[in-house]
């Protein structure tokens, strides 16, 4: 059996490569968009909404939460960094732009008539070799890096959430100490630890 589907008035199909083009300039658009903000030395942005409020950071999550985006594909790069943001609590516009960066690549590479599935589990594999390259030559130990060192690396992420200053000394340092205060050695490593940031309980 066979259904019908017919378009409302005015409406008109499209399909193809025209199509995946559109949408990935959209999700380039959207990363055009955040990716002068990005980094120690990133741009702020303000943006200014419906009845006059203005809004003034560099977060990529909260300049994408107040975009009005309607294409659904760039929609996609909009939920991608609030899940970003719930999950990590930084790293938003880095997402956005690294995925971006990958559907342009993979659309060149669908023009050069290399099949999606192909493409997909070569990027599958890619992540892969990613992770493991970071965790065997990049990674350093916590508790060899010393505090001060630790200490750096939360103003750098609080840097972008709008506290500067006094605060961000103040917020790092109690970041710190929470981080610190949960942690326990592994069972098979004394000498390592691992950092239970979800035992951390925030009161507001």
């Amino acid at each position: 059996m066979t259904t019908n589907l017919q378009l409302p008035t005015g409406g008109q199909r499209v399909s193809g490569d025209s199509v995946r083009t559109q949408n990935v300039m959209a999700c380039a658009a959207i990363s055009n968009v955040i990716k002068s903000s990005l980094g120690p030395i990133g741009l702020d942005k303000m943006l200014v909404d419906d009845i006059g409020d203005v809004t003034v950071t560099n977060d990529g999550a909260t300049i994408l939460k107040l975009l009005e985006v309607e294409h659904p594909a760039a929609k996609v790069l909009v939920d991608l960094a609030q899940l970003q943001d719930e999950e990590v609590g930084d790293g938003t516009t880095t997402v956005v732009l690294i995925a971006a960066e990958l559907l342009k690549n993979a659309d060149e590479l669908v023009k050069c008539k290399i099949h999606p599935t192909s493409i997909i589990s070569g990027y599958r594999l890619a992540c892969k070799e990613a992770c493991k390259y970071i965790q065997e030559y990049l990674t350093l130990n916590v508790d060899e890096l010393g505090r001060d060192c630790v200490l750096n690396a939360v103003k750098t992420a609080l840097s972008s959430k709008v506290i500067g200053g006094e605060e961000a000394e103040f917020f790092a340092n109690v970041v710190v100490d929470a981080a610190m205060s949960v942690r326990f050695p592994k069972a098979d490593d004394k000498a390592s630890f691992v950092y239970p940031i979800k035992n951390i309980r925030v009161l507001k």
